[in-house]
This record gives C-alpha cells, sequence and structure tokens, in this order.
C-alpha cells in the first residue's frame, strides 16, 4: 500500500506540474505544444467554447481503447489516472487565475523545462499522460533502445505543423519546437538521470600495477585480451565503470602508474550492477 501511494502521488505531482506549465506559460502566450494537449490547443483557438482540458479527455479515449491490450492494466490504469489529474487541472487551473502574458522564448523555455520535469514524474512510475504519449509508450514497446524523449519528437512535431496552420504564425511552432526539444531532454534527465556514468578503457604495459591501485580504490575492473593490429603484441586491456566525480582520482592512478597509458573514457547511457543502480522491471 504504501508503494501504490507513493507512485500515485509522484504520478499526482507530475500531473499537476504539467497542467500548471502549460496554464502558466504556454497558453497566455499562444506557444504551441505536441501531443493531444498540443489538439486540443488548436481546437480551443478554433472553438473557445470547448475547454483545453475537456477536449484533451474526449481525445484521449479511443487511444486508451487502441493500446490497452498492448500496455497492460497497470499503464492504462495509471495512465488515466494521470490523464484526469491533469486535463481537470488545466481547467481548473485556468478557471480561477489568469497568467499574464510573457516574453514568448522566456516562457517557451520555463515551461517546457517544467513541463519535462511533470513528464518525466509521471513516466518515472510506469505512467503516461495520454495521447502521444501512449503512442512512444507503444513505439519503445518496438523499439526498447530508444530514450522516450526521443519517441515523442515525431508524433508532436506533426501536431506542432497543426497549430502553426491554426495561429497562422509559424514562430509558435518554432517556439514550440524549441520548448519541445527542451522539455524531452529535461524528461529524458529525470527518467534517466544526469550522464555521470562513465566507461574507460585503460591500455598499458604497467596494467597488473594500475588494477591494483584501482582495486585497492574498491573500483571493479575487467581485463579484456586484446592485440595489436600493427604490432601484433598481445595486449591486457582494463576496463572500468565509474561516476564522473571519480574521474579525477582514476586519471591520477593511471598516470602515477604509467604516464605513456592509453586511456579512453566513454560516456555510459546507464549502468546497472553493484555499486550503480539495480535493474527495474517497470522501467522505461
Amino acid at each position: 500500500m504504501k508503494r501504490f501511494l507513493k507512485s500515485y502521488s509522484i504520478i499526482t505531482l507530475g500531473s499537476l506540474v504539467f497542467a500548471l506549465a502549460f496554464d502558466w506559460f504556454y497558453a497566455p502566450n499562444q506557444v504551441a505544444m505536441g501531443g493531444v494537449t498540443g489538439i486540443a490547443q488548436v481546437i480551443n483557438a478554433l472553438v473557445p467554447q470547448l475547454s483545453v482540458g475537456l477536449l484533451t479527455i474526449v481525445i484521449n479515449i479511443p487511444l486508451f481503447f487502441a493500446g490497452w491490450r498492448l500496455i497492460g492494466a497497470h499503464l492504462l490504469l495509471s495512465s488515466l489516472f494521470s490523464m484526469a489529474v491533469s486535463s481537470l487541472a488545466i481547467d481548473l487551473i485556468a478557471a480561477f487565475w489568469a497568467f499574464a502574458p510573457m516574453d514568448p522564448m522566456l516562457a517557451c523555455l520555463c515551461g517546457s523545462a517544467m513541463m519535462g520535469a511533470g513528464f518525466g514524474l509521471v513516466f518515472s512510475q510506469g505512467a503516461t499522460t495520454g495521447g502521444t504519449d501512449i503512442v512512444a509508450r507503444l513505439l519503445k514497446l518496438k523499439l526498447p533502445w530508444l530514450p522516450m524523449g526521443k519517441l515523442l519528437l515525431v508524433p508532436d512535431g506533426v501536431v506542432l505543423a497543426l497549430a502553426a496552420l491554426t495561429f497562422g504564425r509559424i514562430d509558435a511552432a518554432l517556439y514550440g519546437a524549441v520548448g519541445l526539444f527542451v522539455s524531452t531532454r529535461v524528461m529524458d534527465a529525470v527518467l534517466y538521470g544526469p550522464n555521470t556514468a562513465k566507461v574507460a578503457y585503460i591500455i598499458s604495459d604497467s596494467w597488473e600495477e594500475i588494477s591494483a591501485a584501482l582495486l585497492g580504490q574498491d573500483r571493479g575492473v575487467t581485463i579484456l585480451q586484446g592485440q595489436g593490429a600493427y604490432t601484433h603484441h598481445e595486449k591486457q586491456v582494463l576496463l572500468i565503470a565509474f561516476r564522473q566525480k571519480e574521474i579525477v582520482q582514476i586519471k591520477r592512478i593511471v598516470h602515477e602508474a604509467d604516464p605513456r597509458a592509453f586511456f579512453i573514457v566513454c560516456n555510459a547511457h546507464e549502468v546497472l550492477g553493484e555499486g550503480f543502480v539495480e535493474y527495474q522491471k517497470e522501467e522505461i
């Protein structure tokens, strides 16, 4: 029960953050956005009597029915909950408070960063806010190696083009495109964490000394067998995974053992296992 309440509390918070970002930054400045909310925004501009929140619910219903067999009961129920909270919050906030317009670029950057954080919180609990988020979640089943942020770009880009035609302003869509980029980056940062994990390959004749020094610092080391393409000499390649904050210490250890060592550092999108994070079945 505690886990259930915690999960739905995070979904509620993320949905409210998304709704506030829309009413505060996007709506008063006519900054276009993607997804079903963007479609609702377009229809609302043409028929002001239809609220964005209500339209979002109506448009989402067929999408939920289309995807429920593939996304499963948990994702369906949690996504319905998130959609209901965010849609009702959009209408309630708009009814009780009218936010003043501001510089469109400032609204775009602040609003999209806020939306990205809200999306990230919702997605972190295995839910979506509906609409193209469901499309992206279904694509994730077929393309599990792609981050959610990138999967959202295609359907959202189509909606931005429609918004540009409706508002009659290309800058509305361009601001929306900038916002889409920012929100997907923030969302991926919330979902997958900042890119602080690193992987290093060390090639050195003093590999035993380097390996012993790294093991002495409680760092796991894997020895790979290599061969020089030119000399055909056998080489021992050390492979280590570490966090960004440890890179200075590791560089010092390698340099002290062998100033001529070949040291390659790569970014690691995710590192699972002892000392890092554990695999979660529902993660996206």
